[in-house]
């Protein structure tokens, strides 16, 4: 079962995260982070970007991103490319050639997934970031009757696309294919944390955490993985059965 810390709020939620990366750069020369993208990461990214304007380096750092969006150019205000620019790149100084995201609008898709698994190969990681979505997905590994375990184009499912609009102010142009790391390197990952924050992610939460290890849910397949951790807040938790005890446990420690 993967470890749960419960936090009153997603700052502080935040805040842990941040400070397990922090762990991770100070115990390996060059770090390997895989990133997400999404609301959900935004509060970390902050931490994080406080944390190197007190001092903190990215210098020797990697970064793969799980997935983009398929059409999208790394300038396309939509991208994921953009995103991480806009919230994390342009902060820190994580060399740019250390920065690694899929190429949404390469001429050949199925090449663009060759590299990237190649790349994974080569850097494994030491720490993946992941979110849920409220349909179970991590990176984009939709539910499905099987997952595909490398780097795949996927076809987005109406609830992620609805999820994703706000992303997009003209509706009509929301992507619905996207490039998307497989489980096989999610699981490679030495240590995975999984940000959760608000109600409407509780209960996908509390099906990846207590439910049947299932392709309908991708998210629950992480309880076969022996090092994640869920970082909640009180809401995303709600559904678990030990939640007011975890939440009391952290207040008491912070």
């Amino acid at each position: 079962m993967p470890a749960l810390r419960v936090f009153p709020d997603e700052q502080s939620g935040a805040v842990y995260a941040a400070a397990v990366m922090d762990r991770v750069m100070q115990a390996r020369r060059s770090p390997v982070f895989g990133l997400a993208t999404g609301s959900t990461q935004i509060p970390l990214y902050r931490q994080l970007v406080r944390m190197h304007r007190q001092g903190l380096s990215f210098a020797t750092v990697t970064t793969i991103n799980l997935d983009e969006y398929v059409g999208l150019s790394t300038q396309s205000p939509g991208s994921f490319s953009a995103y991480m620019e806009r919230n994390f790149f342009r902060h820190v100084d994580i060399p740019p050639g250390a920065r690694h995201l899929p190429q949404g609008d390469a001429p050949d898709l199925a090449a663009e997934c060759l590299r990237y698994d190649a790349l994974l190969s080569t850097h494994r990681l030491d720490l993946q970031l992941l979110g849920i979505g409220i349909n179970g997905h991590i990176g984009f590994n939709e539910p499905s009757t099987s997952l595909s375990l490398k780097t795949h184009v996927v076809a987005l499912q109406d609830e992620t696309i609805l999820r994703n609009s706000s992303d997009f102010p003209d509706g009509s142009n929301v992507p619905r294919q996207a490039i998307t790391v497989g489980l096989q390197s999610i699981f490679a990952a030495r240590t995975i944390l999984l940000l959760a924050f608000g109600r409407d992610k509780a209960e996908a939460v509390a099906e990846s955490v207590c439910g049947q290890v299932r392709t309908s849910c991708p998210a629950s397949l992480l309880q076969l993985h022996p090092r994640v951790t869920y970082v909640l807040d009180a809401a995303a938790a709600g559904r678990l059965p030990d939640a007011g005890r975890l939440l009391a446990l952290e207040e008491a420690a912070w």
